[in-house]
């Protein structure tokens, strides 16, 4: 089974948007393409119904591929496609409904030693060099 995501590095005055889920895990907003949906859509969407966060696409930075099993046992492939996205909201509103707990705007370092997946690490890396060339 393939499953294909897309989400976001939101930036605000220099800082990262991130989401602790319930158990813990900080992470980037990003979620699963809905049907006749872009990859843009998807999101400037995801982003939204995580952090209530009003975005707006700045350039495309890249993607990762991983496996993983569901509960059920199914095997996985899952691409995940990240854009460099910058929101004037200072607020984050993180979506219990989603499993999220609260959320935050990060300097990327500080956001770098909270992410786990060195997946998301290297979107924040990607985005904090365009950060420091405005």
């Amino acid at each position: 089974m393939e499953e294909i995501s897309a989400g976001g590095v939101v930036i605000n005055n220099g800082n990262v948007a991130v989401l602790k889920k319930f158990r813990g895990e900080w992470v980037l907003p990003k979620g699963r393409v809905e049907k006749g949906e872009s990859l843009e859509e998807t999101a400037i969407r995801e982003v939204f119904e995580e952090s209530g966060l009003r975005a707006e696409i700045v350039k495309y930075i890249g993607y990762v591929k991983y496996k993983y099993r569901h509960m059920d046992g199914t095997k996985v492939l899952k691409t995940v496609h990240y854009f460099y996205m910058v929101t004037k909201d200072n607020n984050i509103i993180p979506q219990r409904e989603e499993g999220f707990a609260e959320g935050d705007f990060m300097n990327p370092d500080k956001a770098l030693r909270y992410v786990r997946h060195s997946a998301e690490k290297n979107m924040i890396k990607t985005a904090k060099s365009f950060i420091e060339k405005r």
